[in-house]
């Protein structure tokens, strides 16, 4: 008997917040910045999509730079506007955050910010708006007209305290999804991933083969991106199959 009730006791915390947090928060939502959001005092993470940070330079299509992560914010708030918002609570990440997929209108927020090339899919957390993302590029709408540097390596740039001109500069062209490395030489496209394995290999994945979609190149791991194939090879990567 007593066990019962002692059970219940410790477990109905639990399920209070479980219930708590599957239900949608509505409301006239604030923005913050290109992927968060604050609803009746609800933090919120957009779920799937990582934006320019606030204080980020990007370059455009004429090589200017221009605060791209300011422009994805307003971006965002601008397509919100008066609209009531819903979001549906996922997870929650380790700032207290509730990591949600946002509507407005009947849009999906999180999957319109890829799109429009304000925000890229997180790959590390969800591939739910990758197609969004892959459009993105084809289309040169946004983020891709230009040069940025993933938000991610932005922020690991942050953190490993490089200087201001250094944390904010863009530092490389994707030219494929999640792709990163130096800018191309004018007029080049530089598709060819240099990846390096866990073995310490380096390995080079021309488009179109068999393990080019699923390679993500990290620079700060000294990865990069090649426009031919001989230069892959004079710097040191090999074809795969060996």
């Amino acid at each position: 008997m007593w066990a019962r009730v002692l059970a219940a006791i410790v477990l109905s915390p639990l399920c209070i917040g479980s219930s708590h947090a599957a239900d949608p928060i509505v409301g006239r939502a604030s923005v913050t910045d290109g992927d968060t959001l604050v609803i009746r005092g609800n933090r919120i993470r957009l779920h799937g999509i990582d934006a320019p940070e606030s204080a980020q330079l990007c370059q455009d299509a004429a090589g200017r730079d221009y605060r791209c992560g300011q422009r994805a914010a307003l971006a965002l708030s601008d397509k919100i506007g008066q609209a009531t918002v819903s979001c549906e609570p996922k997870d929650q990440d380790r700032y207290g955050r509730l990591v949600s997929v946002c509507s407005a209108g009947g849009v999906d927020l999180n999957g319109w910010m890829v799109e429009q090339g304000h925000a890229l899919a997180y790959r590390q957390y969800s591939a739910a708006y990758v197609g969004q993302e892959e459009g993105a590029r084809a289309a040169k709408r946004g983020i891709w007209a230009g040069a940025f540097t993933p938000p991610w390596d932005w922020r690991r740039g942050q953190r490993e305290g490089g200087s201001a001109s250094a944390a904010t500069a863009p530092t490389a062209r994707p030219s494929a999804p999640g792709a990163s490395g130096a800018p191309a030489p004018a007029g080049a496209e530089c598709l060819i991933k240099g990846n390096i394995s866990r073995s310490g290999e380096k390995i080079y994945h021309v488009p179109g083969s068999r393990d080019y979609d699923r390679t993500v190149i990290s620079t700060s791991s000294g990865e990069r991106m090649f426009c031919t194939e001989d230069e892959a090879k004079a710097a040191g990567w090999r074809a795969p199959g060996r």
